[in-house]
């Protein structure tokens, strides 16, 4: 099974942009779907963002427009550019893939 770590989370004033990075243990390039997924406090998780192997993607609506996911198979890392960030965006970021989850990184978008 595959290991996942993110970074690149942090504390960000609205309209500012952050990367996180979700990096694995072994090879993704067999790994069909990688997503990267969130959870508010007191809200569940939720979908962020999906890619495929063909770098196929899909976005939840309220991210739109706003965040790119993309994936290097050969640096075995995949992230989620965030552009326009929204106090709304304020949540534990995790990525996902072959079953497994990462520890999560935390977003915080304030003034």
């Amino acid at each position: 099974q595959v290991q996942l770590v993110e970074s690149g989370g942090g504390l960000v004033q609205p309209g500012g942009s952050l990367r996180l990075s979700c990096a694995a243990s072994r090879s993704i390039f067999s790994i069909y779907v990688m997503a990267w997924y969130r959870q508010a406090p007191g809200k569940q998780r939720e979908l962020v963002a999906t890619i495929t192997s063909a770098g196929r993607r899909n976005y939840a609506d309220s991210v739109k427009g706003r965040f790119t996911i993309s994936r290097d198979n050969a640096k075995n890392t995949m992230y989620l550019q965030m552009n326009s960030l929204k106090p709304e965006d304020t949540a534990v970021y995790y990525c996902n893939g072959d079953l497994s989850w990462g520890q999560g990184t935390q977003v915080t978008v304030s003034s």
